[in-house]
């Protein structure tokens, strides 16, 4: 075989040509960030229904008056049974040197904010077993308090009531007061917040982006109770403050994120800033110009059969409509259609269970499994798209009278006339993603202990879908299912004429 140097050269750079085009159809665009998602409370403690729906009545206080101020697998701890607590936090790595914070993630409000260490009366233990931690600014390098003559301090204004000019250091400041008395105040600081982002196949850790966030220097009400305190709160809204839409603007993550909430078992799930790629998710839009995730619903079913309901009472206004919320614990339906809604379950099912009352709540016992009784609900949203919730996602189970279980009705009568709350009885074992580039959600009934594909994006607010991360608790596997083959194509077709030409 003769040797052709030039022929050799040319060989080697289309070689280097192919790895550089299979290397950016792996690498993708915008690289999926990595946080680490827990149960609040523990997975053994049980609460009465009152104490949820309690509960779950502060935080729609706070919810409803709309006051602002890579690849994720989440360890979670804890269940989705309702009779447990069912609050999720992440843990954040804020500051330089870094420092771990353990923040309760909210979708219902936008602003991510921690203890600052000068906060005198704010906790100092917690029951939930972790160590509590507080933000001292003078101790990052990297941070740096917004005054109120800062961009960013006049913009927050401008676009929200989040913001207020603090006489005392000239600080852009913040106060929230929430509807059960509790409540928070600080100052806002801009410092680099750290996470892990997949980028192709390799896992880089130590990433950073700068972020605007809050520093408590109070809080009051239930924020200041040692069972469950925290270190903050990161909301997961859809407005200019919260982190994914600053992540987003600077171009580090794509606008979207998505989540997968396990309900059976010791639940767990995942939580990606990043758009989990399924082919049954069904889309419907959000409701335009509203602070929360706010859906058109339009109708219920039972059993296949549309409820005597008013679409009327769906209707969305400030405080009015349906709201999609991974924080609240049970799921709320307005009065006009709670009452349909539980006599038509129960019409259908008379026949092969005995009703009972718990504590005002609509029970059953039932002595077969209640997926061989009870019917499926859809729930029907604009655009074609419907919920079917199989009965675990509307009944609870409240354990066994003479030996039959009793199962309750889940859902609630809303604590808030035209207020309908999709909680995580409703948000469980499905996939549901929020993208907020294209102002939609959607969703598929998924098995939250599996692996996802996410789609690695090449644009903050364009969704090529270049490649496909499979994620699970016990591996990181990249599945690179789509790359550009016509450039790849036509190299190797140059290489093998000239392999075959010149005989090397």
């Amino acid at each position: 075989m003769t040797s052709n140097p030039g022929v050799e050269f040319l060989i080697i750079l289309i070689l280097l040509a192919l790895a550089v085009q299979l290397s950016v159809a792996y690498s993708g665009g915008l690289p999926a960030t990595l946080l680490t998602l827990e149960r609040v409370f523990p997975a053994n403690q049980r609460v009465d229904l009152s104490f949820l729906k309690g509960r779950d009545r502060a935080r729609h206080a706070r919810v409803l008056q709309g006051i602002v101020g890579g690849v994720v697998d989440f360890s979670v701890f804890g269940t989705s049974d309702p009779y447990l607590f069912g609050l999720y936090y992440t843990k954040v790595k804020l500051g330089s040197p870094p420092r771990e914070f353990t923040v309760q993630i909210d979708t219902g409000s936008d602003i991510l904010w921690v203890t600052c260490s000068s906060c005198s009366d704010c906790p100092q233990l917690s029951g939930l077993g972790i160590e509590l931690h507080s933000f001292d600014v003078m101790s990052s390098s990297s941070a740096s308090s917004i005054s109120c003559s800062d961009p960013t301090c006049v913009s927050i204004g401008r676009r929200s009531a989040a913001a207020e000019c603090s006489a005392q250091g000239n600080q852009c400041s913040y106060s929230f007061q929430y509807g059960d008395g509790s409540g928070t105040a600080g100052h806002y600081v801009t410092d680099l917040l750290y996470f892990d982002m997949i980028i192709g196949g390799s896992s880089i850790a130590n990433s950073s982006a700068s972020v605007v966030f809050g520093c408590s220097t109070y809080q009051s009400g239930d924020l200041t109770k040692t069972d469950r305190a925290i270190d903050g709160i990161f909301g997961f809204g859809q407005q200019d403050l919260s982190v994914i839409s600053q992540l987003s603007s600077q171009g580090v993550t794509p606008k979207v994120f998505s989540h997968c909430l396990k309900g059976d078992g010791n639940g767990g799930g995942i939580l990606v800033l990043g758009e989990i790629l399924d082919q049954t998710i069904v889309y419907t839009p959000l409701v335009p110009s509203q602070p929360h995730y706010n859906l058109y619903l339009q109708s219920i079913a039972v059993n296949g059969q549309l409820l005597p309901i008013d679409a009327a009472v769906f209707a969305t206004s400030r405080n009015r409509g349906t709201i999609v919320d991974s924080g609240t614990t049970l799921a709320y339906l307005v009065e006009e259609a709670y009452d349909p809604f539980v006599s038509a379950i129960t019409a259908t099912v008379s026949q092969s269970v005995t009703p009972a009352i718990s504590k005002g709540n609509p029970c059953y016992l039932v002595s077969s499994s209640i997926t061989k009784i009870f019917p499926q609900v859809a729930l029907n949203f604009a655009g074609g798209a419907s919920m079917v919730l199989k009965p675990a996602d509307y009944l609870v189970h409240l354990g066994f009278v003479d030996g039959a279980a009793m199962w309750c009705i889940g859902f609630q009568k809303a604590q808030d006339p035209g207020v309908t709350i999709l909680g995580d009885l409703v948000l469980k074992d499905k996939i549901f993603v929020y993208d907020l580039a294209r102002q939609r959600i959607g969703w598929a009934d998924y098995d939250c202990s599996s692996s996802v594909n996410v789609s690695i994006t090449s644009s903050k607010d364009e969704f090529i879908n270049e490649g496909q991360l499979s994620v699970s608790s016990s591996s990181r596997n990249i599945l690179l299912e789509l790359v550009p083959l016509t450039t790849s194509a036509l190299l190797m077709r140059i290489l093998y004429w000239l392999l075959t030409f010149f005989s090397i």
